[in-house]
Formats: structure tokens, sequence, C-alpha cells
């Protein structure tokens, strides 16, 4: 499976069999993300900055609420998650099983997560977790919400960026929290079941849409 990040909280996972596309965002962002093919798409909440439903080509499933899902071999779970405080509060978190490798999208989750839903989201191999803060996870609780999941791999996102709007924090804060050390950004992971780390692993990821 290959992983790219398109920008903000948008990301194209990309299997053998099918591709999944998360939290579809708008030019107002800072990211243009052009027009995606995918088989599948997942929304987190009904907030304009994870529902741009233009940038989506093709006959998509698109999937916005909690359940059980299986669409062409991929295995989608869906909770609901504390989300961005305000109108549009709603936040679903979604484990995405492709290619036998489980990834958790935590949305625009706002708070650490419970015990029941870490019973849930602590399944994942690869953990994509909001870190700038604005209203959404900073980096003190992405470090401790991280220490809670324990996946294998961690892609930081919604942060800020050279393309980036809005007043979000910068990933240092959250590399510094983790005793992690900054890396150059990769232009895609590219994982396997057999290939995760053993111990919790940082991967910055460039952004696509600029």
């Amino acid at each position: 499976m290959e992983i790219y990040w398109l920008g903000h909280g948008c990301f194209r996972l990309r299997g053998r069999d099918s591709t999944v596309l998360t939290d579809p965002c708008p030019p107002s962002t800072g990211y243009r993300i052009g027009r995606v093919n995918a088989d599948v798409v997942t929304i987190s909440s009904d907030d304009p900055e994870s529902s741009y439903r233009q940038a989506v080509s093709g006959e998509a499933k698109v999937i916005t609420g909690p359940g059980e899902y299986e669409v062409g071999g991929v295995l989608i779970t869906g909770i609901r998650a504390e989300g961005q405080k305000g109108a549009r509060d709603r936040n679903v978190a979604y484990v995405i099983e492709l290619d036998d490798v489980r990834v958790c999208h935590l949305g625009t989750m706002s708070q650490v997560p419970s015990a029941d839903d870490v019973e849930v989201l602590g399944a994942a191999d690869i953990l994509i977790i909001p870190v700038g803060g604005s209203g959404l996870l900073d980096a003190g609780k992405a470090a401790e919400t991280v220490s809670l999941l324990e996946p294998k791999i961690v892609i930081p996102m919604r942060y800020k960026t050279e393309a980036s709007a809005g007043a979000l924090e910068p990933v240092e804060k959250f590399l510094r929290e983790m005793g992690a050390e900054a890396k150059t950004p990769e232009q895609r992971l590219s994982v396997t079941k057999s290939g995760l780390p053993h111990d919790t692993t940082v991967v910055l990821l460039s952004y696509r849409g600029a």
C-alpha cells in the first residue's frame, strides 16, 4: 500500500485493488488537490475543510458516518470521536484496512480518546493524526494520544506548512513532544504488513496539493 498526503486532512491510500481518499479539502485551506480518483471516500466532519466532494472524480462510495463497511475489499470502521468545538463538532474517526494494513485517520479529533475509543482505534498499524491545534489536537494532546494508541507508524496532519492557511502550529512542536528527530518529508509512504517497524516511528510526508 502507498500513502500520499495531498494536504490538510486529505490522504490517498492506494492498495492493490482499491484507492481510498480521506477528508478532501478545498482550496481555502491553502491546498489545491485538483480532481482525485478514488473507489472510497471517508469524510470525518461536515466542516467544509473536510468535505470538499467537488475534488472527487469517478463513482466513489462516500462514507460519512459511524458503522462498519466493506467496499471493494476495503474494510472500514467509523466511530464517533470528539471533534472541533462549534456548530460542526461531529467527528468520525475511521480505521481502514487495506492490503492487510490498518490505517486510522482521526479526522477533526479535538480531545484525547476515551478508553472505549482506544479499544477500537488502538488496533491500527498506522495513525494519521492532527497535531497543529487550532481547535483540534495540539502537539501535547497528539503525543498523549499516540502513547495510548501505540501505532507502529505515526503520520502528522493539519499543521502549518508553506501552503497552509489558518493559525496552525508547526510540526516541530509535535516532534519535540515525541522525542523524534526532524527528517526530510517523503513523497509517499510504501508499507506492507511485514515491513512495519517494531517501535513507534514518526513519518513526515510532503504534501502534493500545492
